[in-house]
């Protein structure tokens, strides 16, 4: 058996679905809080609505489970930076407690989703992240994730369970909910174009990110789950920095639209540049992004469309 922690939300749904292909028993756990129901549409899946801080939640998820992909979290910068509190408790108290019950029930092995917020802001000559550079986060977010890979790394050091972490880059793609108030800035601006609006870019848009398609990020939760390592931290990116403007362009394009930009004031927390050095997780795992950015947004724009 095989548990997906907040396996009805965006990323979740994905690898809950690739290990259902491969044919694996999953359960999945999920408090429904920003999970959506439709994201497990036709999975064949066992289902726990629960709270991941519920120690009794916990207990009964972990049932003959031998490895497990850690995906639920608080995951909004901003809303970490309102409630800094309440964002430990989720992301940092809770994946102790899984932690601790998971090495108790004899679980092999976790895959911690973990962020490229840990890096924090690093100027141009900083580029691009690697995994063994200094970390200075910004947010409580990005706080709580590093934690949470020294909690990891821990585990497998003291107790023997294997752990990866997983930076994630900036992930996209179909089943990503537009509507939150903290919602990520590609299918904000998808949504946006499409219905003729104009987005907000907070900024000047010269800002980059390097956006990974969410089925490369599923390819690398997959590489990480049959690979022999006890324990690693890897980037999850694509090694391709896009202003944010540019991204902006490429969704006119494949719409067929020219809607223009409202510049409003960066957000606090947020870093000015990012793109990873994907080298260790392509020489230790196995790993190559197979999506470009224009294949990938072309995918998520026809999942808004459909």
């Amino acid at each position: 058996m095989i548990l997906v922690t907040g396996g009805s939300g965006f990323i979740g749904s994905h690898i809950a679905e690739r290990l259902i292909k491969e044919g694996h028993s999953v359960r999945v756990l999920d408090s429904m809080l920003t999970g959506r129901k439709e994201n497990m549409a036709g999975l064949k899946a066992e289902f726990i609505k629960g709270d991941i801080r519920d120690p009794g939640v916990i207990k009964r998820s972990l049932k003959d489970v031998e490895c497990i992909f850690h995906e639920a979290a608080q995951v909004s910068i901003p809303r970490s930076i309102e409630n800094p509190v309440e964002n430990n408790g989720i992301n940092v108290d809770a994946t102790l407690l899984l932690l601790d019950s998971a090495r108790k029930s004899g679980v092999k092995k976790l895959v911690f989703a973990s962020s490229s917020a840990v890096y924090g802001n690093v100027t141009v000559k900083d580029l691009p992240l690697k995994e063994d550079r200094i970390l200075s986060p910004l947010s409580p977010y990005a706080v709580s994730k590093l934690v949470g890979e020294h909690y990891c790394r821990v585990f497998s050091d003291i107790y023997g369970m294997a752990t990866i972490c997983l930076r994630y880059l900036n992930v996209y793609g179909p089943r990503q909910n537009p509507n939150s108030q903290y919602a990520a800035v590609i299918p904000k601006f998808i949504d946006s174009v499409i219905k003729g609006k104009q987005p907000v870019i907070f900024g000047d848009g010269m800002q980059t990110r390097d956006f990974v398609f969410v089925k490369d990020v599923v390819q690398a939760n997959m590489l990480s789950m049959k690979s022999n390592v006890k324990h690693g931290i890897f980037n999850v990116g694509t090694g391709k920095p896009t202003s944010v403007l540019e991204l902006l362009e490429k969704i006119n394009s494949i719409t067929g639209k020219r809607i223009k930009p409202i510049f409003s004031e960066p957000k606090p927390g947020d870093i000015k540049h990012s793109v990873s050095d994907i080298s260790r997780i392509k020489g230790t795992l196995g790993f190559k992004p197979e999506y470009s950015l224009d294949q990938g947004l072309r995918e998520t724009v026809g999942s808004f469309t459909s």
